[in-house]
């Protein structure tokens, strides 16, 4: 067995958890705000099938981590997304701020099972060594792949949650147009994560959230969940 295939399997499983809670979150803040579109097409629930995307959750992750794998020896960049939880913005009691909490709804569920994995890791004090360090690397994994997806998905991009959080915030006349880049958010996305890096020295958006908002973030809940800095 190849010596990064557990950990591979572990990010993969990691990623499972934290794309259908992140996407059930949308469907549950929509339902209370007055939207049933989700739970109409039954994409209210944890059941993670009903979340996956064949070419966004499977395929185009499988490529790029085999690719990476095979070109340089190591995965630099991964980019995916799930099932998109339809939602009837229309139908919400308040569409405008509707949308915003029901965009804030996935990352701050993100934080929630990050937190929930650092309380987790008190566990440590229970067991063995060996099998503490076994908990404490999975506690890691499982808070960074959950603030990766938090922070990546904040970023001020539709349809990503930070571009519907702007989209709600800006005035009318600007919000309109912001909202139109949804059609083309993935092609911005994909420019921005995996090619601008290619062509652009020192530009590197990944990294950058890497070091100057996961790493704070995973610090801060570490604290919080009352671990020792």
């Amino acid at each position: 067995m190849p010596d990064w295939l557990p950990e591979v399997l572990a990010a993969v499983f990691a990623t499972l958890i934290a794309i259908t809670f992140h996407e059930a979150a949308h469907g549950y803040a929509a339902e209370a705000l007055g939207d049933h579109t989700a739970r109409e097409q039954g994409r209210v629930t944890l059941n993670p099938i009903a979340h996956v995307d064949m070419v966004g959750t499977i395929i185009l992750p499988a490529i790029l981590l085999v690719g990476q794998l095979l070109t340089l020896g190591r995965v630099e960049a991964m980019i995916g997304w799930a099932k998109p939880v339809p939602v009837d913005f229309m139908r919400l009691r308040n569409p405008r701020w509707g949308m915003l909490w029901v965009a804030a709804a996935g990352p701050a569920m993100n934080l929630l099972l990050a937190y929930l994995a650092a309380l987790a890791a008190h566990l440590a004090g229970f067991i063995g060594p060996e099998s503490a360090v076994v908990l404490y690397r999975s506690v890691a994994l499982f808070m960074v792949v959950n603030l990766v997806l938090a922070a990546f998905n904040m970023l001020p991009i539709p349809p990503l949650d930070g571009g519907r959080i702007v989209t709600a915030l800006l005035p009318w006349r600007l919000a309109l147009p912001y909202a139109r880049l949804e059609r083309y958010g993935l092609l911005i996305v994909i420019g921005f994560v995996i090619v601008a890096p290619r062509v652009i020295p020192g530009f590197d958006v990944m990294g950058w959230l890497l070091a100057h908002v996961v790493a704070p973030i995973f610090d801060l809940v570490l604290r919080a969940a009352g671990h020792s800095p």
